[in-house]
């Protein structure tokens, strides 16, 4: 996994596509169809936000968020079902790939009263944002799925104005 051509190329970790209204980087690839158009992240970080992002702000994905959060059988059917997923065999797959690895293993983790998410001890890779005429930092943080508070935060800001050709950290 992550060793894909859309991967590598784009940082787009669960192949979404760029649909209306977005508005960040992208590249085009063969899927379906010949020269689709997919999102692309500057970080594995992002489409992995990203993805979250999609799924719940989506109302074909609501069903989900009724099952079990460790369900991932459920959720693998729910999700082509949804629409998620072009390959007939998405779901078969998916809980194969799960039950190979014994990734099912983490949920009794993730989902232990008292789990805590502790932040990786190492810093990210920043890439420089050169602010262009028009840009808010709302603007910024939707672009690139970080919220104005943590931008401001990252970039030491104790206001939300902007110069040109001000470098924000994303």
């Amino acid at each position: 996994i992550g060793q894909g051509e859309l991967t590598r190329k784009t940082n787009n970790h669960f192949g979404i596509k760029c649909h209306t209204g977005w508005d960040g980087e992208f590249a085009y690839h063969d899927d379906d169809r010949k020269g689709e158009c997919f999102r692309k992240y500057n970080h594995p970080m992002y489409s992995f936000r990203d993805h979250s992002i999609f799924l719940s702000s989506r109302s074909r994905y609501a069903s989900l968020f009724r099952l079990r959060r460790d369900d991932y059988k459920g959720w693998a059917r729910g999700l082509k079902a949804a629409g998620y997923a072009t390959d007939r065999k998405y779901p078969q797959k998916l809980i194969g790939f799960i039950e190979r690895y014994n990734l099912h293993r983490f949920d009794r983790e993730v989902l232990r009263e008292g789990y805590a998410v502790v932040p990786p001890a190492r810093d990210y890779e920043y890439m420089l944002y050169e602010v262009k005429e028009g840009d808010t930092l709302y603007s910024i943080s939707r672009r690139y799925y970080i919220p104005v508070e943590e931008l401001m935060q990252l970039n030491n800001m104790n206001s939300s104005h902007l110069s040109i050709g001000q470098q924000l950290k994303i």
